[in-house]
């Protein structure tokens, strides 16, 4: 089994040169004139060329101004003030200060397609800090 994340961008130059400057990931290839894939995560990202207003799941259109969805994704770090840094100067934007939880720090973020994403930095332990010991599935 593979996970695949695709996110949706009016423009696929700008949403490369986004998450080109704010991951680091490139463009490893093409999938016609509307899809490109993403590497250096340690799964494959693609964007997906779709106009605002189009329609998409549910009959609903595309927008691309900040919207909120439960589904989002993290990008663990190293240096979240510098991951974070290097992400606003991509043209991210920092929804909040950054947190410190006692299994590390997050930074929420919005892309500039209006899709929410989180930066972590792991501390001490990471999860396991607030993990409850023995506790299965």
């Amino acid at each position: 089994m593979d996970l695949l994340i695709n996110i949706d961008v009016p423009s696929l130059d700008r949403g490369v040169a986004f998450y080109a400057g704010a991951l680091g990931l490139t463009v490893t290839r093409r999938l016609g004139a509307d899809v490109v894939e993403l590497g250096g995560l340690p799964v494959r990202l693609y964007l997906l060329q779709n106009p605002a207003g189009s329609i998409g799941a549910a009959d609903a259109p595309r927008r691309y101004d900040r919207h909120w969805t439960p589904v989002h994704f993290d990008v663990v770090v190293d240096d979240i003030d510098a991951a974070a840094a290097r992400a606003v100067a991509a043209g991210a934007r920092a929804e909040a200060d950054i947190r410190v939880n006692a299994w590390g720090k997050i930074a929420a973020m919005a892309d500039p397609f209006g899709h929410g994403f989180c930066l972590i930095q792991f501390l001490g332990r990471g999860y396991d800090e607030i993990a409850d010991a023995g506790a299965g599935p």
